[in-house]
């Protein structure tokens, strides 16, 4: 950091010297890395200067454009220019950098003003002696630039970007006398300029008129009754602390109340509340605001307040002294001169008393304190911003305010947290620090700013997430994004077109805090700038591991950060979200890549057992570094740690990868790093309920076939052939899995075969196609040999689930050994992962319960407990909904009512989710059913008939009559046949006779079942005994032969029923 001129006065500095030598002001180190700031530009210029130069000797020319420039650049500098430069016949000054100033903008109007003053004066005297018009013209413009020495620094100090450029064509249409602002600049100090209204003009390099304003004078800061402000939300506590107050000082005993927070979090909106609350009461309110601009200025502070509450404030001198004499009829003369001169109303042609300093401060301070003792009428002093009070105003102050427990006066006073004056020392003070508001007071004070409109709720919750619990943060961004069309409409009734990625930092917000991060020390903004690079959150070690010595202690005393845990290692996180973005966004976008390198490379060195874990978080840091190819592969092996742990987690990590990979250059290698991840995101949307795979299988189609990709291709495709069942279009789905299931056997790769064999067979399982689900899943264990691994392309353990497959087939033809295949699966996958195996148990007990294989006995409820448990440790949304699908099958299935009722409860709940999402629509049919069943036995008898009815008309038109139609078809047949109306039985024939015929290409013996089970219940509805009999018997036997104990539970429970 180097030492620049002294920002008030513009006099080089000596070596280290700390303080000003001409003029005392504080020096700020300004720093010599290049950085973002945000800034205003301030150009003026010599109207007519060529006609002026005509006209004068060049002697004359130089001494009036010397004495111009001068007086235009010592005010710049008095109002906190960081440069100052001279362009020819003019001046150009930064406000804003080197050193950040939340109000630049603010300052440059005023300087401007004031150059224009000076200018005017100088015309006087130049057209007296020269007879000639000295006019000047005044641009102002505010955004981003870039700043910083230029090349090695022999050229100097320097700003980068159009922002500069365009001040000075704001000056360029601005009239002679007058200043132009370019619209950033107008947003920037709407309530504290008076300003024209908006014009289009035409400049230099714009193929169309820009807006600007005309700067008229400054405006009056108004108090509590400023129109335009958001109702106060939340802060209760702190207002009825001040309200106590208010009461005690209406009373005759009044107080000190310090309000300290950070920037924007309502200080000022708490002292508005305070100052209602106090006029409301009869008190009488006078409002002083300490500025940045005049903290250098003695005694600024402290004469404005007592001018308010002397009542001189818009008074000249004359009258100003007349009125304090009237106030003070008994006060000493002498104390009077020196209270003119503090109040800035001295007669200049009195002397003022010759006294000692200290013997000056102790008369002013009992003028003053008799002044508040004698005080009969109640009044509340409200002091802004005490952090910007200029030294001398705080001595005075602390003295002046000792006196107040015991009047009716109330002294209230707002700072920051980084505030250490005397003001914090006052011991009678209390202290109100003011904490972020809750999450759903900053959604009631967006409802308020935006309004109702569906189309803002999604940019409300991204601006509740942003603000972090500052209110501030939360209008600017609503008037930042109202201000750039983002929004349409007024307050209270936005519209928006736009997504939540359109909230950025408001140019306001960005002030403030830089402003903030520059009155750092150096270390302390490194360490700032290196952890936003490395995240919300971040430690000591990983610090040190990228090059920085860190510095906290001074970020956690200004409440930048907080450490957040001491065990088992320190670490630190932003105490707000705003501060890290303004840290990153101010650095170069190359020191900033530098910097991601360094953290992933220490990532990934530092803990080698986690590499796959922290794969993601290196890959973002590459991915910000620019190295691309390099955060592509990381992407993807990121992606595959977090398919078997976070589903979600790894489709953004292969969406991350997609985009890589598609803005990559021409290369050998781009058209397989374009396939890679959407083969991925095709074979896995059925897990995230995201039901995309048939949007991007066209373009996986077109990729696989340039380059020849057939094993990519057949990922994809099994992705959506699940993702089709998925959707209820059963017919499509089990076609398109005899086609996929083709390729894969013409490729010969065990790995894929083993990888597809489930998710191509669920699709023809569900269209009843058992033989090739038992062929392929028993090929898929074959090659598999006992690795529980093999093939983790789509889930964690495909051999499991081949073994669930196997013996879900197996039964529905037949076939010995379905009953070990089932069993096994979960065996198997809970040694793999939580995903594999919630889904190994949920494929057991839903088709094998609802099948009426396994019956719905303790064993099956304590499993599917555990399937759920599994489930929600997995992380998986469509592990845990599954599980409660099985809980709600297995619960309906029950003997008992309590059981049917919670397993109602269960199917309905999950029932709904299902159909919300448009997703595992297939099995939402038969759930759909078996709702109907329970809603039948409650009394909801025929509209539950016609859902039955619905449910497996709908089955049968999408070929599921050998699968999930079955026991729909069970359900409709029992129900009509308890009903027992007209025709009932009649339907309940119909329907048996229609799943008899259902085509298939191998015997299903899980219809003859059914089958015979239905024919027994139809035949003791029609009173026919003897074929009640003969079916029962057929259908007990077989159950026993096979070991269906859910259909041996049905065969007794039918006997018991006609033996009743």
């Amino acid at each position: 950091m180097s030492a620049p001129r002294c920002q008030r006065c513009g006099a080089e500095p000596r070596d280290s010297a700390r303080f000003c030598d001409a003029c005392g002001s504080t020096l700020v180190a300004a720093p010599t890395t290049a950085a973002y700031k945000q800034v205003t530009a301030l150009f003026a210029d010599v109207v007519g200067s060529m006609g002026i130069a005509a006209a004068l000797d060049a002697e004359r020319l130089r001494e009036i454009m010397t004495d111009l420039l001068e007086r235009s650049a010592t005010v710049a500098r008095r109002f906190g220019a960081g440069s100052v430069e001279h362009t020819g016949d003019g001046v150009m000054a930064l406000f804003g950098a080197p050193v950040a100033l939340e109000d630049h903008a603010f300052r440059a109007c005023l300087a401007a003003l004031s150059i224009q003053q000076e200018a005017n004066r100088l015309a006087a005297e130049v057209a007296r002696r020269d007879g000639l018009e000295l006019r000047m013209r005044v641009g102002l413009n505010s955004g981003l630039v870039i700043v910083g020495e230029i090349g090695s620094g022999a050229l100097g100090y320097a700003a980068t970007g159009e922002t500069v450029g365009f001040a000075q064509r704001m000056e360029s249409v601005a009239p002679p006398g007058g200043v132009m602002m370019s619209e950033s600049t107008a947003r920037l100090v709407e309530h504290r300029v008076a300003s024209g209204e908006p014009e289009w003009v035409r400049i230099k390099g714009a193929a169309e008129p820009v807006r600007a304003r005309r700067l008229l004078g400054v405006s009056a800061r108004q108090g509590p009754d400023r129109p335009g402000y958001s109702k106060l939300v939340g802060r209760r506590w702190e207002m009825a602390v001040l309200d106590a107050v208010v009461d005690r000082t209406v009373g005759g005993s009044g107080g000190v109340v310090n309000v300290v927070g950070p920037p924007g979090i309502g200080k000022s909106r708490v002292a508005r509340e305070a100052a209602r609350a106090a006029t409301g009461r009869g008190a009488e309110v006078f409002w002083v605001y300490c500025e940045s601009h005049t903290s250098d200025v003695p005694f600024h502070t402290v004469s404005r307040l007592l001018r308010a509450g002397l009542g001189i404030t818009d008074l000249d001198r004359d009258a100003a002294r007349a009125r304090v004499r009237e106030q003070l009829p008994d006060a000493d003369p002498q104390d009077l001169l020196l209270l003119d001169d503090l109040l800035g109303v001295a007669d200049p042609d009195v002397p003022q008393p010759r006294i000692d300093p200290d013997a000056r401060r102790r008369r002013l301070t009992a003028l003053v304190n008799s002044v508040t003792l004698a005080r009969a009428e109640p009044a509340l002093f409200v002091i802004e911003d005490a952090h910007w009070m200029d030294p001398v105003s705080e001595s005075l102050l602390a003295d002046f305010v000792g006196v107040v427990p015991g009047t009716p006066t109330m002294v209230l006073v707002t700072f920051r947290p980084e505030y250490r004056g005397a003001l914090v020392r006052i011991a009678s003070a209390q202290q109100i620090a003011l904490v972020p508001l809750d999450d759903s007071d900053i959604t009631s004070l967006l409802g308020e700013l935006l309004g109702p409109d569906r189309s803002v709720r999604e940019l409300a919750v991204t601006i509740v997430e942003r603000a972090a619990g500052n209110p501030f943060f939360a209008e600017e961004t609503v008037r930042e994004l109202a201000q750039r069309g983002i929004l349409d409409g007024r307050r209270g009734a936005y519209v928006t077109q736009a997504d939540a990625t359109d909230v950025n930092v408001p140019p306001t917000v960005h002030a403030v805090i830089e402003a903030r991060i520059d009155r750092l020390n150096p270390p302390a903004q490194r360490t700032l700038n290196a952890a936003s690079v490395i995240g919300a959150r971040f430690s000591a070690e990983l610090l040190g591991d990228v090059g920085i010595d860190p510095e906290f202690d001074e970020l956690i005393d200004v409440e930048m950060i907080d450490q957040v845990r001491s065990i088992p290692d320190v670490e630190y996180a932003f105490r707000h979200p705003l501060i890290r973005a303004v840290a990153y966004e101010s650095q170069l976008k190359s020191d900033r890549a530098e910097l991601h390198r360094r953290v992933a490379a220490a990532i990934e060195s530092r803990d080698p057992a986690a590499v796959e874990e922290n794969a993601a978080l290196i890959a973002e840091h590459l991915e910000a570094a620019g190295e691309l190819h390099a955060a592509y592969q990381w992407h993807m092996r990121a992606a595959t740690w977090a398919t078997s742990r976070d589903i979600t987690a790894a489709r953004q990590s292969w969406e991350r990868a997609e985009a890589i990979a598609d803005v990559l250059p021409e290369g050998p290698d781009k058209l397989s790093m374009r396939i890679a991840p959407r083969t991925m995101l095709c074979g896995i949307a059925w897990r995230l309920h995201a039901n995309v795979a048939g949007e991007r299988i066209d373009e996986l189609r077109g990729l696989c076939a340039a380059a020849g990709d057939d094993a990519s291709l057949a990922i994809g495709m099994a992705g959506f052939v699940i993702d089709q069942a998925f959707q209820g279009r059963i017919r499509q789905a089990s076609a398109l899995a005899s086609e996929v299931w083709s390729l894969v056997e013409a490729l010969g790769d065990p790995t894929l075969t083993v990888a597809l064999s489930f998710p191509l067979g669920y699709a023809q399982g569900h269209g009843g196609g058992w033989s090739d689900v038992a062929q392929w899943s028993n090929r898929a264990i074959e090659l598999a040999d006992g690795d529980p691994s093999m093939g983790d392309v789509m889930f964690g353990s495909p051999l499991a689930l081949a073994h669930v497959a196997r013996g879900l087939g197996r039964c529905c033809l037949g076939l010995p050994g379905w009953e070990a295949d089932m069993r096994r699966g979960p065996v198997i996958a809970r040694d793999v992962d939580p995903f594999s195996c919630a889904t190994a148990i949920t494929y057991v007990y839903f088709p094998g319960i609802t099948l009426g294989a396994l019956a719905a006995d303790d064993r099956a409820l304590c499993e599917v407990d555990e399937a759920f448990r599994v489930a929600q440790r997995s992380g998986d949304d469509m592990a845990v909904a599954f599980a409660q699908v099985i809980l709600g099958v297995v619960l309906v299935h029950r003997d008992n009512d309590d059981d049917r009722d919670r397993g109602r409860q269960v199917l309905a709940e999950i029932a709904e989710l299902l159909e919300h999402r448009g997703h595992s629509l297939s099995e939402l049919r038969l759930l759909e059913a078996y709702l109907a069943r329970e809603n039948y036995r409650c009394g909801d008898r025929d509209a539950s008939i016609s859902m039955m009815i619905s449910v497996v008309d709908e089955m049968t038109r999408e070929g599921q009559l050998l699968s999930w139609g079955m026991p729909a078809t069970g359900v409709l047949v029992e129900t009509l046949l308890d009903r027992g109306a007209e025709g009932d039985a009649a339907l309940a024939e119909a329907a048996i006779e229609r799943l008899a015929a259902a085509p298939a290409a191998d015997g299903v013996v899980m219809r003859e079942a059914w089958l015979l089970n239905l024919r027994a219940q139809l035949a003791r509805a029609r009173g026919d005994d003897d074929a009640f009999r003969d079916y029962v018997g057929r259908y007990r036997e077989m159950a026993e032969s096979l070991g269906f104990t859910g259909h041996m539970a049905r065969a007794g429970s039918l006997t018991t029923q006609r033996g009743g």
